[in-house]
């Protein structure tokens, strides 16, 4: 690589103040995401992030119930680090009212005895916040989101999570933000249409996006990137491997997962179409698959979960592996790609800033 490696280039997070790296860390595995890890290897982890300069982090209080943010907190405390961080509100950590046996609970092992609870209300917010706050050892939070809000997540209860949230969390988010507690605001979601409802609704300065514009799937270009664009709203793309089937691909005997499920036929076919094409040319489809959502100008960071340190450097080389255009003018040559979805050939990765300063 010349110039500045992709991974630490900086850009703005729709019209506010704050500006995330291109790589950031996300941090459910230091909460025990699916498998415990060590106080000393989540430590290590945020070391080693910080070490290659990555200047973004988001957490949760639902990751881990409180693990994460306890974690995150200790380390970058350790380093005197002040990145820019991220965490969300909407659930409430209740001590558990039965005990509970299983080792992983809501995909979190060897976890505190707390229960998250839905909460969107104004006072559920505010509490949220604060505990945040003591976790992670801040007197301020850069971007603040609102977690897991969406048809999807809440079935029949969306329309009331929804009115709860607008009537009193969201109100709360607002006051955190003008009184300078928070940097920016907006959604963290696994569905693109709830973000797309909020831009109705409320003033976003973005979006934290889960698997829904990434390698395997860009239907968020057709409708709801442009409107971020028009609304200078950003998104920050999280699981950009689509639950791991795009770190690991489809060649080996699996399980392969996807959307936290086996993953479906027509999902695996697809896959193996464009793991065919990187190996072809050489490319690993992990690095792929992390640079893809990248050049698209709306998104300002993708974040990949990472657990101990070999990760980050494996994810930092990634996000700077050399990719040849024919890997680009292929995939879209089969139909793999969207006609409309930029790619990395097409931009420069860390030219554009996002909004207006």
């Amino acid at each position: 690589m010349t110039g500045e490696e992709n991974h630490k280039r900086k850009r703005q997070f729709g019209r506010s103040d704050v500006f995330t790296s291109l790589l950031g860390f996300g941090s459910a595995p230091i909460g025990n995401l699916y498998r415990a890890v060590t106080e000393s290897t989540a430590s290590q982890a945020v070391h080693c992030a910080l070490d290659s300069e990555l200047d973004y982090f988001d957490t949760a209080p639902h990751y881990g119930f409180g693990l994460s943010e306890t974690r995150l907190g200790a380390a970058l405390k350790a380093r005197h680090a002040t990145p820019v961080l991220s965490t969300k509100v909407g659930r409430l950590l209740e001590p558990l009212a039965e005990q509970e046996t299983d080792a992983v609970r809501h995909g979190f092992a060897d976890a505190p005895k707390l229960e998250p609870v839905f909460d969107y209300s104004y006072d559920g917010v505010m509490r949220s916040f604060e505990a945040s706050l003591a976790r992670l050892g801040r007197e301020h939070v850069d971007i603040l989101l609102a977690h897991d809000l969406g048809e999807v997540t809440h079935g029949e209860q969306h329309p009331q999570r929804w009115r709860e949230f607008m009537d009193g969390g969201y109100k709360a988010m607002v006051e955190l933000r003008d009184s300078g507690l928070v940097g920016a605001l907006g959604l963290g979601a696994n569905e693109w249409q709830i973000c797309a409802q909020a831009l109705e609704y409320g003033e976003f300065d973005g979006f934290l996006l889960a698997g829904r514009y990434t390698l395997l799937e860009q239907g968020a270009v057709e409708t709801f990137l442009p409107l971020c664009a028009e609304r200078g709203a950003s998104v920050i793309l999280g699981g950009p491997f689509n639950s791991g089937i795009l770190a690991t691909g489809v060649s080996g005997p699996g399980p392969h997962h996807y959307n936290y499920e086996p993953a479906p036929e027509e999902v695996i076919t697809r896959v193996a179409r464009i793991e065919a094409v990187c190996r072809q040319l050489n490319v690993p489809l992990a690095a792929a698959a992390l640079q893809f959502p990248a050049a698209h100008p709306q998104v300002c960071s993708v974040l990949a979960g990472l657990a101990n340190a070999e990760e980050v450097t494996r994810a930092v080389e990634l996000m700077n592996w050399p990719l040849p255009a024919e890997l680009w003018q292929t995939l879209r040559a089969e139909g793999l790609l969207h006609p409309s979805a930029p790619t990395p050939e097409s931009t420069n990765l860390g030219s554009r800033n996002h909004g207006s300063h």
